[in-house]
């Protein structure tokens, strides 16, 4: 998967990388060059006297050295530009990978593992690619060129060479094998901690409400010490890596002095020589280590790929039309034609044989207990699911053959959950519609019930709204969602549960004031209060997902007792309290 996603990802960079190899090659051929001509220097200007070699070669080094210095400097520019914007390509390509996932799919992830995917695991491999510019890509010249350099020099040493590098591979190679295991176990607890650490600060209130601070406390001391221990263990590996390069380097210097010595002895060789034949060593070992860090780099990058390939490769349950519908019937409707929806691996259907239609002009109620598929059903409709059986009309369209953003122009949902954006007040309501003037706002906000407390606050329309909305309590939240669907004028409604943290009169309010601004729309609502349905012109029972009531207020009381039931229980709760 790593190899797979450096080559799409690196493709359009083709030019950049060329650059990279050609001013490392140069680069490292000059620091190749250097070691020969310190010889020189020592056998033919410093042993003979002869200062007019010293100055001569001196200055070839001095030029040398610059023209290196000045690749070097070069190669990483475009290389650290090049790893860069392959990090941005990622993590561009998994943002809208996810925007086009269902809700399936994004409850498959998790919310704390499509985040650590598209931060920490993204680095990963864009360090990988940084490293790989502008390290990795002269260890292999440096080995290979120094390598032959040195057996230029002497060839009765070479056998060093192969001890020292087939020992050190050895060494590293060990080493790796440890690491890799663990730097997978790594990623998955790191997502782990961020998902205790995510639903311990978003569920603060219920912590701080239930006393339960000791035993999160304990909960993510758990989740971080398992973190610990693994990159405890990871880390010690790393670290002993780098004491065994050493290690050899410098017992291959040890070597090659006393070895080399008894051959200057011999007059087997000259001083210069063995000087740059141990420049040549420590080169290659030098590539060595730059390598075997790359190793370091590679089993965590490899692992982090995967990752991000998981989610690349994973298709939408929700797949969209290449040539879309995007002319549909100017009168709103929505249709369910023995519709069934059940969710992978699950024993029975959340829903069975779901059949209805909501017109323009009415407003479907649905009712049921918890768990009967009331918002399931409701998601069906802009495509959050698709059903696995029969078929969901919008304004006489299959949804399934709906161009997306035609379908969604015809929608205005008010999630059961009202989720509000950092921003300010003006920013949330136009989200649906940025054209939208100050008195549309307002106009909104007035329907909504929303227009006293934004007054209210000092800046109005330009108050700012915290993530999430959490600067506001529940009730004002979903009023100013509603304003937000209102805003955008769509065809269809859908309300889930959006009343449920309202209190009866300012209920009472907001639904009469929806009733002149709705009047041509189709209005769905998914509500738990019977008083907030009872007005409407059809209401929708469900239980275990299937329809076991269908008609107004009047008429399921007098012929449904699972309706009738749901009244009574809501009677005699209003009757105790």
């Amino acid at each position: 998967m790593l190899g797979s996603l450096l080559r799409t990802h690196l493709r359009p960079y083709r030019g950049w990388l060329t650059l990279v190899v050609l001013l490392q090659l140069v680069a490292t051929i000059a620091n190749l060059f250097l070691p020969s001509l310190n010889a020189t220097i020592i056998d033919d200007g410093v042993s003979q006297g002869n200062t007019d070699v010293v100055v001569s070669t001196g200055m070839v080094m001095l030029a040398v050295s610059a023209a290196q210095i000045l690749c070097q400097i070069v190669a990483v520019f475009f290389g650290a530009r090049t790893a860069m914007a392959f990090g941005r390509d990622v993590r561009a390509a998994l943002f809208h990978q996810v925007l086009g996932f269902s809700a399936r799919e994004v409850n498959q992830f998790g919310a704390p593992s499509l985040i650590t995917r598209n931060t920490n695991d993204v680095v990963q491999v864009q360090m990988l690619v940084m490293l790989t510019c502008t390290m990795m890509v002269g260890a292999p010249i440096m080995m290979v060129g120094g390598v032959i350099m040195a057996l230029r020099e002497d060839v009765g040493l070479s056998w060093l060479i192969v001890v020292a590098v087939a020992l050190l591979a050895t060494a590293v190679g060990l080493i790796v094998s440890r690491m890799s295991p663990q730097f997978r176990v790594m990623q998955t607890r790191i997502d782990v901690v961020n998902r205790v650490l995510r639903e311990q600060i978003t569920g603060i209130r219920v912590v701080r409400a239930f006393v339960r601070e000791p035993q999160e406390r304990a909960r993510f001391d758990r989740a971080n010490a398992d973190l610990t221990h693994t990159a405890t263990i990871a880390g010690r590996w790393m670290a002993t890596m780098f004491p065994v390069v050493m290690l050899m380097m410098n017992l291959s210097s040890v070597a090659v002095l006393w070895f080399g010595g008894h051959r200057i002895g011999e007059g087997k060789l000259e001083v210069g020589s063995m000087m740059a034949y141990l420049t040549y060593l420590v080169q290659i070992l030098m590539s060595v280590m730059m390598a075997s860090f790359m190793l370091v780099l590679l089993p965590r990058a490899s692992v982090c790929a995967d990752r991000i390939g998981e989610v690349l490769h994973t298709d939408s349950s929700v797949v969209l039309p290449t040539a879309g519908v995007t002319e549909v019937d100017p009168v709103p409707s929505v249709v369910f034609d023995h519709v069934e929806f059940s969710y992978p691996g699950a024993d029975a259907p959340v829903l069975s044989d779901v059949s209805f239609t909501a017109a323009a002009g009415q407003t479907t109620a649905i009712i049921g207990s918890t768990g009967a598929g009331k918002t399931t059903l409701l998601g069906l409709i802009p495509r959050l699911f698709d059903a696995t059986l029969g078929s969901v009309e919008v304004n006489g369209v299959d949804v399934r053959d709906l161009d997306a953003d035609t379908l969604w122009d015809q929608l205005g949902l008010v999630p059961q959950k009202a989720y509000l954006f950092s921003g300010t007040i003006a920013s949330n309501l136009r989200y649906g519609n940025p054209q939208a003037t100050d008195e549309e706002l307002w106009e909104a906000l007035e329907v909504a019930q929303a227009a006293d407390f934004v007054r209210d606050m000092p800046d109005g329309l330009e108050a700012s709204i915290a993530q999430g909305g959490t600067n506001v309590s529940g009730g004002q939240r979903q009023r100013l969602a509603i304003a937000r669907a209102l805003v955008a004028r769509p065809g269809i409604y859908l309300f889930d549960d959006s009343f449920s943290a309202l209190d009866v009169g300012t209920d009472a309010r907001l639904r009469a004031a929806l009733v002149d601004r709705t009047r041509d729309a189709c209005v769905i609502i998914v509500a738990q209060r019977v008083s907030t349905i009872r007005n409407a012109d059809q209401i929708i029972v469900l239980e275990d997902g299937e329809i076991v009531g269908l008609g107004t207020h009047d008429t399921l009381l007098d012929t449904n007792a699972t309706y009738r039931g749901i009244v009574e229980s809501q009677l005699e709760a209003g009757a105790q309290r």
